[in-house]
């Protein structure tokens, strides 16, 4: 079956239809610049934007465009100047709201711990039964591939495993709203299009809504329904892109036309905006 994909914009009536779950509204972040004078960083904003829950929303962009600052806005790790962060109708504010899980680039698996205690440490907190805790750690130990390497500790396993066991952790609290931090930026070409395949999993298994922010133009094409292409700071939305694949994707798609098509309107977006942020200008035809 071919999985076909268009950059059209979704209609009102499909977006209305559609729940809402995160919401930024009029959303400005500065940062305070030391030795300067109190001189303010301007470095996102302002945005509009709306997550519908269930969907697979992925943010490219320049470098030092501001996309980890849009995360960790959305995360509550990080407040915003102006305007006003919302998950399910409640505002954002200083904590990682309940049914929130996050997952970031670098490697944050404690060393001293064996996967299945890695997987149950995002658990400690949470008031429940036990029997309902290990089944849930059985579940994601199965759902990443890692049951055979349970009793392992991260430094017997691969770069690759070691962030399996950080999504595992963060997927045992049942988040209804996952944020992904560039999570495979450290690994190979090869390798990262089949953690794309396990993430577009457990996206399907779970339902929840996927937040990721990426650099690789190729792995947004493969993993979201839609796509938010960022301007060079202050990190602006300049383009968003509804690629239309079915929800039983993988990276096979990476073969049909309709990815080469979203992957080139991706760069003839972002190549001013990434010439911008080196500070060189646009060269002629």
């Amino acid at each position: 079956m071919t999985m076909r994909a268009t950059t059209a914009m979704p209609s009102v009536a499909t977006a209305a239809r559609a729940q809402v779950q995160v919401s930024l509204r009029a959303v400005d972040k500065e940062f305070n610049r030391t030795g300067r004078g109190g001189e303010a960083i301007h470095a996102l904003g302002p945005i509009d934007l709306e997550l519908r829950q269930g969907e697979f929303f992925a943010v490219v962009g320049p470098s030092g465009c501001g996309k980890s600052t849009l995360l960790e806005l959305v995360a509550g790790l990080s407040t915003a100047t102006r305007g006003e962060v919302a998950f399910e109708g409640r505002p954002i504010k200083g904590r990682i709201p309940d049914g929130v899980g996050v997952v970031f680039q670098e490697d944050a698996s404690f060393p001293w711990l064996s996967v299945r205690d890695n997987i149950a440490f995002g658990l400690r907190r949470m008031k429940i039964d036990p029997r309902e805790r290990e089944r849930r750690i059985d579940s994601a130990l199965a759902m990443m591939g890692l049951t055979a390497f349970a009793q392992s500790y991260p430094a017997q396993l691969s770069g690759g495993m070691r962030q399996r066991v950080c999504i595992a952790r963060t997927l045992v609290t049942e988040p209804r709203l996952i944020l992904l931090d560039e999570p495979f930026g450290a690994l190979d070409q090869q390798t990262r299009l089949l953690m794309g395949d396990e993430v577009l999993n457990l996206w399907r298994k779970t339902g929840a809504t996927v937040f990721l922010i990426t650099h690789a133009l190729d792995e947004a094409a493969m993993l979201a329904d839609r796509i938010g292409v960022m301007s060079a700071r202050p990190g602006r939305l300049i383009d968003i892109i509804e690629t239309g694949w079915s929800r039983d994707r993988d990276s096979r798609i990476v073969q049909e036309e309709a990815f080469g098509a979203i992957t080139a309107r991706l760069w003839r977006s972002l190549r001013s905006e990434s010439l911008k942020s080196i500070g060189k200008p646009e060269a002629g035809p």
